[in-house]
Order: C-alpha cells, then sequence, then structure tokens
C-alpha cells in the first residue's frame, strides 16, 4: 500500500502538466500568466522523473527494498527541498491569477474545455486541481515514510535509516514554509512606489507615527551610546558589495544615456546633404559613402544598442530597485527587532504584534543573507555580459564600416601611401591649412566694419548721456532680454535698457547676479542678459566737452578741439580723447597721442568712424576723437594784435 502511494499518480499528473502547458501556449495565453501559473515545474518534474526511476529500481530487491527507500529520500533531500520551495512560494500567486480567470467567463470556458480535454479527472476545480497536487505530494512524504516506519520492526536495520528520512522529509517541509513566508514578507516590502508629498501625509495616522517614533528614538539612543547596537559582519558585507554593484549599474546607465544622446546629435548633422561647392574627386565618393552609412550602417548600429544594450541596462536597474528598498526596510525591521529583544530581556515576554515584528525582521534578514550573494553576482554577471555586448556592436559597426569603404578608399589618390606616409601627409596638410585659415581671419578682422550700435528704447537719449558721464563707456551695458525681479533688491527691467555696472558679483559672491544703476534705481540684475553698449561717438563727444568742467585747475574752459568729421586721407591728427579698443578690428587711443589717418570713413562709407594707424598698429576709432594738430605757438610771450 505505501509503495503504491510513494509512486502514486505523481508523474503521470506532472506529465499533464507538461501537455496542459502546451496547449495553453498554443492557446496564446500571455507568457507572463504561464510564468505565474507553472512557476518552475518543469525542475520539479525533471527531479521527480529521475526520484521515480531510482524507485522503481528497489522494487526488484524486495528484501533491501525499505533500507534503499530510506537511503533514496535522503539523496533527494536537497533537490525536493530546491525545487518545490520555489512552487510553493508561487503558489498564491497563481491562485489570485486564477480568480481573476474566472471573472472572464469566456476565457474561463476555453481554459476549462482544455483541461477537461487533458485532465478529465480535474472535473470543475480546472486549474486549482492541478495546481495543488505537487504541494500535496511533497507534504504527503513525511506522512507515508512515518507509516513505513510505524509497520517497521524496531531492531530492523532499516528502521534507523527510515527515521533520518522522516526527520529529513519533515524538515524540508518546514524550510519550505519557512522560505513562503520570507517570500512573501520580502514581496510585500519590495514594491517601490512613487508617492507624492499629498499622499505620503494621506497614509499617515496614529500608528505609523508611533512606530516612526519609536524608532527614532531607538536610533537615537544607539548614537548616543545608551543602548548597544546590533552587529551583522556577514549582512554588512553584503550589502556593501550590493551597493558597489549598483552605483557600477547606475554609472554604467548614465553614459550609455549620454552615448546615445551624442550618437543621436551625430546622426542629425549630414555634412554629405551640404553643397560643397567642391567638383567631383573624393568628396563625391565621400558623400556616397557617408549616406549610404547614414541610411543603414548607422541607423543599424543604434537600433542594436538601444535592443541589446539600453534596454538590459534600463532591467537591470529596475530589478535591483526592488531589493534596495528591502535593505531599507531591514534597517527599520532591525530597529524594531532590538526594542523587542530590550523588552523581552527586561519583561520576559512581549505581545503577539510585537512577536510578528520580531519574527518580520528575521524573515527578511534571513532571506537577504541568503539570495544577496547570488544577486550580486547575477548582477555582475548580467553587466558583464552586456558590455560585452556594447563592445561587440562597435566592433560589428568598425568592421561594417570598414566593409563599406573599402571600394571607395582604394579610388582615393593616396591609397597607395603607407600608414606613416599618410599620417604624415594629414599631419602636414592640416597645418598648412590651419595657417592659411588663421591668415585668412587676421586678414578679415582688419576689413570687417565697426560693430552697429544696438537701439535705445525712446526717450533714453538723456540717461545714456548722464551714465556715459558718470560711469565712462566701458561701464555700460544693455539688456538684452526683458528681466522680472524676483527678489526684493532684483530689479524688472525692459529689453534695450541701458545700465552702469557698479560690481560683477553680488554679496555672497555670486558672479551670474550683478549691481547695476538704471540712472534711478539700482539691483541685481542676471548677467547672462546683459552684453556691453557700444557708445556711438556723437555720445562720447558730449562726454567728451563735460570733461574740461571737471578739472578745477582751470580758471576758464579750454576751447575744445573742433572734431574731424572728414579727415583727407594719410593726415597726420592728434587724439582728443582716450579711446580702448573693444575688438581686433579697433585700435586704442591715448590722449595727445598722433595719429595718421589712413581713411576718413569705414567700407560701408560711415564717417563717424575712421582708419588709422599707431604705433604700428591699424584698427578704428571714431571720428570724433580727432583733431587737426594745431600750430606750434611762438616761444615767450604775444601781444594782442
Amino acid at each position: 500500500m505505501f509503495w503504491t502511494d510513494l509512486q502514486g499518480p505523481q508523474l503521470s499528473h506532472l506529465l499533464n502538466y507538461q501537455r496542459l502547458l502546451w496547449l495553453l501556449c498554443s492557446f496564446q495565453l500571455p507568457q507572463g500568466d504561464l510564468d505565474v501559473l507553472f512557476s518552475n515545474i518543469d525542475d520539479v518534474i525533471e527531479v521527480n522523473n529521475r526520484f521515480l526511476h531510482d524507485l522503481q529500481e528497489t522494487e526488484s530487491r524486495e528484501e533491501e527494498q525499505v533500507h534503499l527507500i530510506g537511503n533514496l529520500f535522503l539523496k533527494f533531500q536537497e533537490e525536493l527541498e530546491r525545487v518545490y520551495k520555489v512552487y510553493c512560494a508561487s503558489y498564491d500567486q497563481a491562485l489570485l491569477l486564477v480568480e481573476a480567470y474566472r471573472k472572464e467567463p469566456e476565457l474561463q470556458r476555453e481554459i476549462q474545455g482544455i483541461i477537461e480535454t487533458v485532465v478529465p479527472q480535474a472535473g470543475p476545480s480546472g486549474l486549482s486541481f492541478l495546481l495543488v497536487i505537487p504541494l500535496q505530494r511533497i507534504t504527503k512524504y513525511p506522512l507515508l515514510l512515518q507509516k513505513i516506519l510505524e509497520n517497521t520492526v524496531p531492531d530492523a536495520s532499516a528502521y534507523p535509516v527510515l527515521q533520518r528520512a522522516a526527520s529529513a522529509l519533515q524538515d524540508v517541509n518546514t524550510n519550505i514554509n519557512e522560505y513562503k513566508r520570507r517570500k512573501e514578507v520580502a514581496s510585500k516590502y519590495t514594491k517601490v512606489e512613487q508617492l507624492t508629498l499629498r499622499e505620503r501625509l494621506a497614509r499617515l495616522n496614529t500608528h505609523t507615527l508611533s512606530k516612526k517614533t519609536t524608532r527614532l528614538s531607538q536610533l537615537l539612543k544607539q548614537e548616543a551610546g545608551l543602548v548597544p547596537k546590533t552587529e551583522d559582519k556577514e549582512f554588512d558585507d553584503l550589502e556593501e558589495r550590493f551597493h558597489w554593484v549598483s552605483l557600477c549599474v547606475t554609472e554604467m546607465k548614465n553614459n550609455m544615456a549620454v552615448y546615445l544622446d551624442n550618437l543621436e546629435a551625430f546622426l542629425r548633422f549630414r555634412p554629405q546633404e551640404y553643397d560643397l561647392d567642391i567638383p567631383g574627386g573624393p568628396v563625391v565618393q565621400y558623400c556616397s559613402l557617408m549616406r549610404e552609412l547614414q541610411l543603414q550602417a548607422f541607423p543599424q548600429f543604434k537600433q542594436r544598442l538601444e535592443g541589446l544594450v539600453w534596454q538590459p541596462l534600463c532591467s537591470l536597474a529596475k530589478a535591483l530597485a526592488g531589493p534596495q528598498n528591502l535593505i531599507k526596510k531591514r534597517l527599520d525591521k532591525l530597529l524594531d527587532f532590538e526594542r523587542v529583544e530590550e523588552k523581552l530581556l527586561e519583561a520576559g515576554s512581549v505581545t503577539y504584534e510585537e512577536q510578528e515584528a520580531r519574527h518580520t525582521y528575521q524573515a527578511l534578514n534571513s532571506l537577504l543573507v541568503a539570495e544577496l550573494p547570488q544577486l550580486n553576482q547575477l548582477a555582475m554577471h548580467w553587466l558583464g555580459q552586456i558590455l560585452c555586448t556594447f563592445v561587440g556592436l562597435q566592433r560589428d559597426l568598425a568592421k561594417h564600416v570598414l566593409q563599406r569603404a573599402e571600394g571607395s578608399l582604394a579610388q582615393l589618390p593616396h591609397s597607395h601611401l603607407s600608414e606613416p606616409a599618410f599620417r604624415k601627409l594629414v599631419e602636414d596638410t592640416l597645418g598648412q591649412t590651419g595657417h592659411q585659415l588663421r591668415s585668412f581671419r587676421e586678414n578679415l578682422d582688419k576689413v570687417l566694419p565697426p560693430p552697429a550700435t544696438q537701439p535705445l528704447l525712446p526717450g533714453a537719449e538723456r540717461q545714456v548721456q548722464a551714465l556715459l558721464s558718470r560711469y565712462g563707456p566701458e561701464k555700460l551695458y544693455q539688456v538684452t532680454s526683458n528681466i522680472s525681479g524676483a527678489g526684493t533688491l532684483d530689479l524688472t527691467l525692459p529689453r534695450g535698457q541701458i545700465v552702469a555696472l557698479l560690481q560683477n558679483k553680488d554679496t555672497k559672491g555670486n558672479s551670474s547676479r550683478w549691481l547695476v544703476d538704471t540712472g534711478g534705481h539700482r539691483g541685481y540684475v542676471p548677467a547672462g542678459k546683459l552684453e556691453l553698449y557700444r557708445v556711438t561717438p556723437s555720445q562720447e563727444e558730449v562726454r567728451g566737452q563735460e570733461w574740461p568742467h571737471k578739472d578745477s585747475r582751470h580758471l576758464t574752459p579750454e576751447p575744445t578741439p573742433a572734431p574731424v568729421s572728414s579727415v583727407p586721407v594719410v593726415t597726420q591728427v592728434v587724439a582728443v580723447y582716450p579711446f580702448v579698443a573693444r575688438s581686433s578690428h579697433e585700435v586704442s587711443l591715448q590722449a595727445g597721442q598722433l595719429v595718421t589717418v589712413l581713411e576718413a570713413q569705414d567700407k560701408k562709407g560711415n564717417p563717424e568712424w575712421s582708419l588709422v594707424e599707431v604705433n604700428g598698429q591699424r584698427g578704428y576709432v571714431p571720428s570724433s576723437f580727432l583733431a587737426r594738430a594745431p600750430s606750434p605757438a611762438p616761444w615767450g610771450w604775444s601781444l594782442p594784435s
């Protein structure tokens, strides 16, 4: 009887799982649902298949059969525990899915029809009947062994083996239940919820506030040294390793995001579509090659990169979020555990809720200690595979590009050169081209017209003249866009407003906020919305006429030399006012300096600027800053005529 129960219909039922799984796949049930329903049923079938085969071999050895059965259970103890604990841990989720199917009558009828075809004895219970069979089998083994033990003579040689086997299978069921409980605790705290502040506040109640207050009190007492802190070197090492792995994954993900952004920018840049104004030759071959690569090689590389590197990286980062949250929860539960342990030592007893908190910590800690090493190893292996894939994709891209470019490279005029000779040719060409570019830039700077004056706000001329006379042209700036002051010391200014710079940083040393004067108010504005104001010569002239009045040594104002509005070509004149060059196509002047006028106007014919030469340097200066050199006065006194 017991032998029949041991063999039982276990394998026939388990083989029905395989047939049912195949039919449900053909029924196009989602793969995710199949993974939840049947979990690791393939592993369960494989172990039971070998177990049944060994059981059948004992049938021919009747005298030693009981002894062999006991040893067989001891042999398969670890394997049975390994496969059944995974299946049992997923059983509750499978039942929830079965209940969800029952709410869809059409889907339920289809599934029930398939089950009745494969397993007629399942009856109306359907999936529930099949799902519970593995659980019933593993829980029945200790009972069957106990029955065999009761019917075995105590002094028989097989009796001690059967005792060990019955105890071992009882331990297997205990460990499976403990593993299932740990998984339930973990599933409760693994969920990572993105809650707003309002949602977090809505979840607060008296109970949660009491728990958080107690934990904070326990933590403060530990930091103050009033109570000892639990030390767990094994877990601390695992946690450090896990955080290091998480950091590697995060850094890799961030770097890959930047790489994809740069790749996207590279694909948007298509020089081959522009008219380079270079007829024939290598340019045509280059444009043809780049079009082909832009249409096929690079988009295909980007697609493979996203599918084989980026998406697995995101999945890996998401997979690590749950364990990371579980580690944080363990710290909270550790504080609860330490408080309960203190109370247990003092009072000798705890409440049911406190006992549950104690068990919750023990379950979390045991699960993390058992599974973190495997998780760390798998995550590093996964990350290594992703890196190898990334390197392989780049190698494939380089190989693809070289294959495509082979034909075009052979037609280039320098294809016969060796690599060192070609490198030297490129360096020489780049050096020569760079020198030509610098010369072109220098010549361009000399012939560029002076910068155009920015438009002023209506009626702002008098304000600009006041700021100019007070601060000078080098301190004037113009607002490039509307400014809305946010603070009490910030100014609100319209676009085009002229201000004078007082300080290029605020009181905290922040150089992005400048202190300015508008002529009526002082305050801070963003430095990025200011640009140096280019003063027109007429404005400088007004300011220059006011200078003599500021010198108290002159009893009477000296006459201002007449400005030169149109100076003859190559004329020797004198700089009346100092001028500071603001760009490379202007030249600086000092008051009283001799100046040679080359052209009395700029390239656009504007007479307000003159091209001059000073100390061997050429550039533009305001024409109103120049005056003809006065005739030398006779030595000594002269009588009025």
